[in-house]
């Protein structure tokens, strides 16, 4: 018992350093207050403004990405989770390339492949409004193009899903 506030604190303080803290950061924000806060990102990713995109994805085991948009000087311009519907919609066929859904979305929780397809399929991992487990589906040919997306249930042992 006496090492309680001790693992409370250690908690407390590894909370303000995830990915979740990203919702409020302002506009304006340096790069080096949003590194203090959120810790250090999995990727960063040049933006075609001179900017650059701040990857803080928890895939494969979580359902959040968060992506933290810095201009040339370093000053956050936006911050937003992006493994929603409304985002997955943006994906364009025939367009948009493998390095466009990373850049996006951050790494896939998995790359798979299957028999009636000839290309990787990169899985993300989400939640819908409703709160439901799924998976957002992203058929690549093998030149690195999207040729399809689209959203399935995820669904779970729930013996073990300590959720119900």
């Amino acid at each position: 018992m006496k090492y309680l506030p001790v693992v409370a604190t250690a908690l407390l303080l590894a909370a303000c350093a995830s990915p979740f803290g990203a919702a409020g950061l302002a506009p304006g924000t340096p790069r080096e207050d949003v590194l203090s806060r959120m810790g250090q990102p999995r990727r960063v990713v040049p933006l075609p403004d001179g900017g650059q995109r701040l990857q803080y994805s928890l895939q494969p085991a979580a359902q959040h990405a968060w992506m933290v948009d810095l201009d040339a000087a370093g000053r956050v311009t936006s911050a937003r989770q992006v493994l929603t519907e409304r985002d997955f919609h943006r994906i364009v066929p025939d367009q948009w390339t493998r390095a466009d859904i990373e850049r996006e979305f951050g790494p896939p929780a998995r790359i798979d492949g299957v028999a009636s397809w000839n290309g990787p399929v990169l899985t993300y991992r989400w939640r819908d409004l409703g709160g439901a487990d799924m998976f957002y589906w992203v058929y690549l040919d093998p030149q690195g193009v999207v040729r399809r997306a689209h959203p399935g249930m995820e669904f779970r042992d729930r013996l073990f899903d300590r959720r119900f």
